[in-house]
């Protein structure tokens, strides 16, 4: 990329070995699910929970497919209520709608723009079956979430779309005692497959029932029909389940990607300390980093425009084009967005912190791959605009 290109928001951080892997998977004959899908699911659950062997991982086409498995495996139906947090993006809450129950959308907190203990404690009714903590932007939800939920026996199944790999001083997110907690593997995650997801539990049942949802409710999966020296043709299926498996292509290129995981996030907090230095003293509130000892993934470096800026938002995202950096938002809140705003009849004056600040916010491109000197271009161009 020239000097003078325009520089995107997000792209994704794809070297030779990870496109070399996924050749090396087509070459091999294994286009759907199979032994590199298999080690994918191994070296994600050692990466996340240790060697001890108690977390169990399941690859899966997307975030989105991860959470409504996840969701039916927690037995959510009909007549049920999920507490959801309105700073997410729409598959949080439509999975809910999937499975027939009815999402809750809720407010956050005005730092973190995470959900609260006190957030959740108000939206429990007796129709409670679960909740969905959204670790925005990399930062990892206030454990007082979970441990509330399971006090008031609420399933908790952790959205991490955001969050890998990250910690919250004490347990990696992924590793607690949530039900299951799904990350992604999109485009422009922290790490990528192109398109996929996982599905991260302490529950050999809730893996077990994902499994088999994820390819039609078939007791076996694809790679063991085809390795095994049964009859090949035969299967069960037991289930009326969907088709949310991820290929080895992709796997392929996740292991890759896994390998280099921790030397991605410690670039983007780079980025983001540089960010954090260099922006001070404009008319910025800057992200949180959260208490001491927690682990910031920084998938996102979200700035907050104040009042007194030269700029709105709008015109703040057009001028940074202008001058060739790309920009974003994170999120429209829920409650905003017609279907969710009509269909639930939810008002603005209903979740005052996220109406307010989604008005001001704007997320600087932040990716693993950006070098020293694009960087400096951010910098010096959010300054020329504020200024």
């Amino acid at each position: 990329m020239s000097p003078d290109a325009f520089l995107p928001f997000a792209l994704p951080d794809i070297g030779e070995e990870e496109i070399e892997a996924a050749a090396e998977a087509m070459r091999s004959g294994w286009l759907t699910t199979g032994p590199r899908a298999a080690a994918f699911e191994r070296e994600f659950a050692e990466f996340v929970g240790g060697a001890d062997g108690e977390v169990e991982a399941v690859a899966v086409n997307s975030a989105t497919a991860g959470l409504h498995l996840a969701l039916e495996a927690a037995g959510v139906g009909p007549g049920d209520e999920v507490v959801v947090p309105t700073w997410t993006f729409t598959a949080t809450a439509e999975v809910v709608r999937y499975l027939g129950a009815t999402p809750v959308v809720v407010d956050v907190d005005r730092a973190t723009l995470n959900l609260t203990a006190s957030g959740l404690e108000a939206a429990i009714t007796d129709r409670t079956a679960a909740v969905i903590p959204v670790h925005f932007a990399g930062l990892p939800v206030e454990p007082a979430v979970r441990r509330l939920a399971h006090e008031r026996g609420l399933r908790v199944v952790e959205d991490a779309a955001h969050s890998f790999p990250a910690h919250d001083g004490r347990t990696a997110v992924g590793a607690g005692d949530s039900l299951a907690t799904v990350f992604s593997f999109y485009a422009t995650k922290t790490i990528t497959t192109g398109e996929g997801g996982m599905v991260v539990t302490r529950d050999p049942d809730v893996a077990k029932r994902v499994r088999t949802m994820r390819l039609h409710g078939i007791s076996r999966d694809v790679f063991d029909r085809y390795r095994s020296t049964a009859p090949s043709w035969h299967y069960d299926v037991v289930a009326p389940g969907y088709k949310y498996n991820l290929t080895d292509p992709a796997a392929a290129m996740g292991r890759v990607q896994l390998r280099r995981a921790d030397a991605m996030r410690k670039r983007r907090e780079q980025i983001a300390t540089r960010y954090t230095e260099a922006l001070a003293g404009l008319p910025l509130d800057l992200p949180p980093v959260g208490e001491d000892g927690t682990q910031h993934a920084w998938h996102l470096y979200v700035v907050r425009l104040r009042d007194d800026a030269p700029v709105d938002r709008t015109a703040f995202i057009e001028q940074m084009a202008s001058r060739g950096v790309g920009c974003s938002v994170h999120f429209i809140p829920l409650h905003l967005q017609p279907y969710w705003r009509d269909s639930l009849e939810l008002r603005p004056e209903q979740l005052p912190v996220a109406t307010a600040e989604f008005e001001r916010v704007v997320s600087l491109p932040a990716f693993s791959s950006m070098t020293d000197a694009q960087v400096e271009r951010v910098v010096e161009t959010v300054a020329t605009v504020l200024r």
